[in-house]
């Protein structure tokens, strides 16, 4: 079995000429530029989730003419030989009783992503303004998917606003039916979680777990990441981790400390402040009239049917501070690391003090590994806005 740097969230902001995919992402996130830019980052296996989007549709069939881009038989589009890409779209559902969710949907092959474009095509207002929202519910999103032979993964399942354990329900079942939660065999964590959190819930025993970066710009690629453990990078590999067959397997999870994430713990949008206290925290102690954001770790602690977290099966969990949640690490900074030592993956993880220190500052080498031996202090994150590095 070989290794292979995964992560199957990144967004895209505009079409090769100019359309806009997907609001609030940046401009140069692009299909072609987010397959060439993940290589920088040491990326093997990535999956683009705006890609039954008609214009990133037609970019991809440019791609395969100028012969960037070829279909793999196995599943998947291998992009210049050295990168699998895995076509799918995050969908936006609704629930009967007023919540949504997000779902990621991926397909083996540019035939299949096409045909799931034109039937969604019928359950949005305009599949050209708007890629992501749906009429649909998790259910029925679930059955078009599996019609077609794809996967469905809960997106983010745990943040406030747009996932399914946030917002919409306690238990999956509430969703989905039996057959449909049976094959289910993903969830992804989001960046207010980690493994330990979500293994409070029983039902989630058996799925496996994936920390992705939700990327909405070309830095946020590889921001959180997998290591699969698969004989070669296409989708029937990747398919066969996520359900732990054939001694494929996620060997690891990496992502933020969930004190970093953008919705950790519950938020007064009056005071303008994450509200301290033993979770679950549900109001703002200043007024029971103060609107809040009530925090993955607090909701966790409501929906939860265990006292403490079942994870001997699982694979670890590993901590990591984005070179850019640093002190002093801006873009150059960023740029000579990564020109010097390959990736960002090998400058969070692998390279010594000595050879950092060589590159840049001695007090930024310094914080890079302590970043990495998890003693950065953290200031917890809340209400959409990421926690921070506390030196």
């Amino acid at each position: 079995m070989e290794k292979y740097f995964v992560d199957l969230h990144v967004h895209i902001g505009r079409s090769s000429n100019g359309k806009e995919i997907k609001k609030a992402t940046a401009n140069n996130l692009t299909f072609e530029n987010i397959a060439h830019d993940s290589l920088t980052k040491g990326i093997n296996i990535i999956g683009v989730v705006d890609c039954i989007s008609p214009y990133v549709l037609e970019d991809i069939d440019e791609m395969i003419e100028r012969k960037e881009l070829v279909e793999l038989s196995e599943g998947g589009l291998k992009y210049r030989e050295k990168q699998c890409i895995i076509p799918g779209a995050e969908i936006e559902t609704h629930e009967k009783h007023g919540c949504s969710a997000h779902s990621l949907c991926f397909f083996s092959t540019l035939n299949k992503i096409k045909a799931f474009s034109t039937e969604m095509s019928k359950h949005m207002r305009d599949i050209r303004q708007s890629s992501l929202m749906s009429r649909l519910t998790g259910q029925g999103l679930f059955d078009i998917v599996d019609g077609l032979g794809g996967i469905l993964i809960p997106a983010h399942a745990f943040t406030p606003h747009k996932s399914f354990y946030g917002n919409c329900c306690s238990s999956l079942h509430e969703i989905f039916n039996d057959r449909s939660f049976s094959k289910i065999f993903t969830v992804e964590l989001g960046l207010s979680a980690d493994t330990a959190m979500a293994s409070h819930l029983s039902e989630l025993d058996g799925k496996t777990f994936i920390s992705n970066s939700d990327a909405h710009s070309i830095p946020k690629m590889g921001r959180e990441y997998n290591i699969f453990e698969m004989e070669n990078a296409n989708y029937n590999e990747v398919l066969k981790t996520l359900k732990n067959e054939g001694g494929r397997r996620i060997a690891a999870n990496y992502g933020l400390n969930p004190l970093l994430g953008k919705y950790h713990r519950t938020f007064c949008d009056v005071c303008n402040r994450v509200v301290e206290g033993t979770p679950p925290v549900l109001k703002c102690p200043v007024s029971d009239r103060h609107a809040v954001v009530v925090g993955v770790r607090d909701r966790l602690e409501l929906i939860r049917d265990r006292d403490e977290p079942d994870i001997d099966s699982r694979p670890p969990y590993i901590y990591q501070v984005p070179l850019e949640f640093l002190p002093k690490v801006g873009p150059k900074t960023i740029e000579k690391l990564v020109d010097s030592f390959g990736s960002e993956m090998n400058v969070l993880h692998d390279v010594s003090f000595e050879e950092l220190a060589k590159v840049v500052k001695e007090d930024i080498a310094r914080n890079i590994v302590l970043a990495r031996e998890g003693k950065l202090g953290i200031e917890v994150g809340g209400g959409g806005v990421y926690g921070k590095i506390e030196l």
